[in-house]
């Protein structure tokens, strides 16, 4: 059934806590094919993964690690030099991806990957590969090997997740109730500062593709900068991490319904991922497979052999 119990996605939501926690426990496993501190870094990937890309290179970038840039795949700018160059894919099989990852093993670039599928063209190519095959997941709408990812990554410059896997373990056992007046709302934007923009992107991605929604992100800045022009009754402004001065207040002012909470963002995303579930449920769509996505998205057909 449609949002229903026995969808994939509502499993893999759900099964989150236990994911975050699994994936820190390996993080000295994994030390060796994370960027060294001070190298210069590229991280890449497509969609969602370029998402946790932008989160994951703020946060090294903040911590003093070394120059980390992230990159839609498509949209890469790797000539300008790299020491190493991280990608994320979950299927392995993407197009764009395998076209980097030839590119730099020509030119001698150290590559790593990130990826849940095991014999993947992504995980021949990368000279070390990070395999998380435990968070794989059989929803063609990303949540758990996302999030997954942004944890370890997170756990390897130092955080302690503690709190995050806490957080997100109370989101999960709230009842539906908690999303009353978001369920409902006609549109949402999702605003982040730092390392929460990719998360704000993400977001706003994963109400698009599960529930059809009408979403927008934005850096927190920038929001008054245009967007606000479109908060009114009805409609949602969904700040994830740190809230600007002033910000609440002027939204509120709009008629539009302000939420935020005090909270580890990623927590606050699987809040988001709560919701693509409702709403989907409440249209009658199946979150599992959102119409004209496929598990990954191949160019030419020869790339995933």
């Amino acid at each position: 059934m449609a949002g229903g119990v026995g969808c994939h996605l509502l499993r893999e939501v759900f099964g989150q806590p236990d994911d975050w926690s699994g994936v820190v426990s390996r993080v000295a496993e994994f030390a060796g094919a994370l960027p060294r501190p001070g190298v210069r870094t590229a991280v890449v990937g497509c969609g969602t993964s370029f998402y946790m890309a932008q989160a994951y290179a703020a946060l090294r970038e903040r911590a003093g690690l070394g120059e980390t840039d992230a990159f839609a795949a498509s949209e890469h700018r790797l000539g300008r030099g790299y020491d190493a160059v991280l990608v994320i894919s979950r299927s392995g099989t993407t197009t764009e991806v395998i076209e980097i990852l030839k590119s730099l093993r020509e030119r001698g670039v150290r590559t790593s990957a990130i990826v849940a599928t095991d014999g993947t063209p992504v995980t021949r190519l990368a000279d070390q590969v990070i395999l998380l095959s435990e968070v794989d997941e059989s929803s063609v709408v990303q949540t758990r090997f996302a999030t997954s990812a942004l944890a370890l990554l997170r756990a390897s410059l130092g955080e302690d997740l503690t709190g995050a896997v806490a957080d997100v373990a109370a989101v999960l056992a709230e009842e539906e109730q908690a999303l009353a007046g978001l369920v409902d709302a006609g549109q949402i934007t999702f605003l982040g500062s730092g390392w929460t923009v990719g998360l704000a992107e993400e977001a706003a991605l994963k109400l698009r593709e599960s529930a059809q929604c009408w979403t927008e992100s934005y850096p927190a800045m920038e929001y008054r900068h245009g967007p606000i022009s479109v908060a009114e009754p009805g409609r949602v402004t969904w700040a994830l991490g740190a809230v600007p001065d002033g910000l609440a207040e002027q939204v509120r002012a709009t008629g539009a319904r302000f939420e935020h909470r005090d909270i580890d963002p990623m927590a606050e995303l699987v809040r988001v991922h709560r919701l693509c579930l409702a709403k989907a449920a409440r249209a009658g769509l199946d979150p599992d497979r959102p119409r004209h996505l496929t598990r990954s998205v191949i160019l030419d057909p020869s790339a995933g052999r």
